[in-house]
């Protein structure tokens, strides 16, 4: 079962500070929607992996039938994948990681096993894979996320995968930042702890995101 956070409860409690708005959006064109499914790959997914999400397995589903209704609805699939960066452009990373720094950084190298998306994902030839080589897809110059949704005339991201708190969280507030109108899956996205995903939660319904589960999406989209 995905993360035990009711994100209604959530939104109940954003809306009551800002005057009842919930969700903010109601014109969205789902073939101006991109679906930006985040680094749901080996390295985070499979068990004794380096950054082992064990949550992450269990949102697999729920990202499958986001982005099938996507597919049907004329959108974009995005699937981002971490890609290991250079050491000195990001000796910051490199110095945080400390004694696996060596280890992250194999594992995340191109054609390495815990590189590769998890085997029940489900990315189909139409879809688009970007690699990225820092949290966020927006970072400018390591990734072609804004270069490849602009070409495609997308005005609206939605954000699934994992870490909740991390590369998703760092994809979305830079998403909005770009102008992007963000949507964010509560039961697709994964962190290591209920406390940590819900905290990201508020944050997104709060400033950067209208704030959604999987059953509501799939209806939003059809």
């Amino acid at each position: 079962m995905p993360h035990a956070v009711d994100t209604h409860a959530v939104l109940d409690a954003v809306a009551a500070a800002r005057g009842g708005v919930r969700n903010v959006f109601d014109d969205i064109d789902p073939s101006r929607l991109a679906h930006i499914c985040v680094d749901m790959q080996n390295g985070f997914m499979e068990e004794g992996s380096p950054v082992e999400v064990p949550m992450a397995r269990e949102i697999v589903d729920n990202i499958n039938r986001i982005s099938a209704a996507v597919r049907t609805s004329g959108g974009l699939n995005v699937f981002l994948r971490f890609t290991t960066p250079d050491a000195a452009s990001w000796s910051v990373f490199v110095r945080r990681l400390g004694a696996g720094a060596a280890d992250h950084r194999a594992a995340f190298t191109p054609g390495a096993h815990y590189q590769d998306f998890w085997p029940t994902l489900d990315v189909q030839p139409g879809d688009a894979v970007v690699d990225k080589h820092r949290f966020s897809g927006f970072t400018p110059g390591t990734s072609d996320l804004d270069a490849v949704l602009k070409a495609r005339g997308i005005d609206t991201v939605l954000i699934t995968g994992t870490l909740t708190n991390c590369c998703c969280e760092s994809t979305a507030r830079d998403a909005m930042q770009f102008n992007y109108r963000v949507l964010f899956a509560g039961d697709a996205n994964a962190a290591l702890t209920d406390a940590e995903h819900a905290a990201t939660l508020h944050s997104m319904a709060f400033v950067f995101a209208d704030l959604y589960d999987t059953d509501e999406l799939v209806g939003l989209l059809g």
